[in-house]
């Protein structure tokens, strides 16, 4: 029996897959995992009434479980490694902070007016430490193999590519060889293909905070 999972539609497009890089990171764990699954897209700037009945908080993802509507997608993703072992994707517990702070940065980033306040050099140094881990340990966090730590990084590293270069005009060093080929084969697995936001939702869904 197919999963059912509510995730954001798209702005001003309610058919279409939204740009939420948690929800990804959890179409993409169903994907690898192989288990079938039936989207429900949810317009979250006019949340259906249905929707605030199994989560009343108003957020996305949530996975119904056993007749049980589960929200937030560490809890999402850890249920699913239990119920769906194969194939794994547990990450090592030293590897799973890798790139931790990288998302966070990106948002002070994108939403700085102060070219000086430190800002892109945070990001930066965050970026570098992931190049430099993947030196050491690549091409994937853990390793050789896929793990829950890509499929969480993948789609944020996404948004940092799109969000940066559409509303700073700034890319990722190519200095950082290692980041890049990362990028590069996290984005073109067939899983990631399938559950990607276009691009100009991705643009429309940060313009908002860009602009605040």
């Amino acid at each position: 029996m197919a999963l059912e999972i509510c995730v954001k539609a798209a702005a001003s497009a309610p058919d279409v897959l939204g740009d939420c890089p948690f929800c990804q990171r959890v179409l993409l764990t169903l994907e690898e995992k192989k288990v079938p699954y039936k989207l429900h897209l949810v317009n979250l700037s006019d949340k259906p009434q249905w929707f605030l009945e199994i989560s009343p908080e108003g957020k996305v993802p949530v996975v119904k479980f056993d007749d049980k509507w589960v929200p937030d997608s560490d809890v999402i993703v850890g249920i699913l490694e239990e119920k769906y072992p194969e194939p794994s994707l547990k990450t090592p517990p030293d590897f799973a902070s890798v790139g931790s702070k990288i998302f966070g940065t990106f948002i002070t980033f994108l939403k700085s007016k102060d070219a000086n306040d430190g800002s892109e050099r945070a990001l930066l140094n965050e970026l570098k430490a992931l190049d430099e881990h993947l030196m050491g340990q690549g091409p994937f966090i853990a390793g050789e193999k896929i793990t829950a730590v890509d499929l969480g990084l993948g789609p944020k590293l996404y948004h940092i590519e799109i969000a940066l270069g559409h509303f700073k005009k700034w890319t990722v060093p190519e200095s950082l060889t290692y980041v890049h080929n990362y990028m590069k084969s996290i984005f073109s697995r067939k899983s990631f293909v399938k559950t990607q936001a276009a691009k100009e939702y991705v643009i429309a869904g940060w313009a908002p905070k860009v602009n605040a």
